[in-house]
């Protein structure tokens, strides 16, 4: 279901000069014996980013899922992006999340880096569902435009593509904007704000459940830590 968009994301970071960089094997790509579900994972590094993590689970009609997470140098005050897309095949359901994550919430902040991100939000209100966002807390780590959706297959091949490919270059925008502007926050309180992020998300994230039900939670455990929110391992 998200192959095309996978590869628009790829194409984009290559665009950029992105390169990959290597990962644990046993991250790289892992085989489930539940329906055979396959998971890939791609580790970049972007100029303007350390990190921009990809993963790809594909678990054929049972479910479908694309999710990636760029943090911005720490030099970089600039929002975490943050997209997670499931495509439920048997009842032909989709859940989109796709957000500028705040390092604040402070007006400021989000002044200087919403605009395009509340324009998208208008642009498109099937994507702004946020009273469904049962298993997510809209006041943790997500921006007050945060584009959610639960729909089906007209919102999946049609409206999704759209919105994804404007959310990807407003991004980029934000990006090149940043470049040679005044900060508000200096690089040890971003340091700190972006592991916050993840100490939070490696012990709250509801992907967890899910992989440890196709992979195990041994495996599941090490993978939250080690590969999606490396920071929660740090004590600084």
């Amino acid at each position: 279901m998200f192959d095309s968009l996978l590869s628009e994301l790829l194409q984009s970071i290559l665009e950029k000069d992105g390169f990959m960089l290597p990962i644990n094997k046993d991250f790289s790509e892992k085989v489930s014996n539940k329906n055979n579900a396959c998971i890939q994972n791609w580790l970049w590094s972007v100029s303007g980013f350390r990190r921009w993590r990809i993963t790809s689970l594909n678990a054929g009609e049972s479910l479908q899922v694309l999710n990636s997470v760029a943090y911005p140098d720490y030099t970089n005050e600039m929002p975490l992006m943050g997209v997670d897309l499931l495509w439920f095949g048997k009842k032909n359901q989709l859940v989109a999340v796709l957000d500028y994550q705040p390092l604040l919430r402070e007006e400021k902040y989000l002044s200087k880096y919403y605009s395009s991100l509340r324009e998208l939000k208008s642009r498109y209100p099937q994507f702004a569902a946020e009273k469904d966002m049962h298993i997510y807390d809209p006041n943790q780590y997500f921006s007050p435009w945060i584009l959610f959706c639960r729909g089906g297959l007209n919102e999946a091949q049609k409206l999704l593509p759209d919105v994804f490919r404007a959310f990807l270059d407003s991004y980029w925008k934000i990006n090149q904007m940043q470049k040679g502007n005044a900060s508000f926050i200096d690089s040890d309180e971003v340091k700190r704000l972006q592991i916050k992020y993840d100490i939070y998300s490696a012990e709250r994230d509801p992907a967890h459940g899910l992989f440890s039900s196709y992979f195990g939670k041994q495996w599941s455990d090490r993978f939250m830590k080690e590969f999606l929110f490396v920071g929660s391992q740090s004590m600084n």
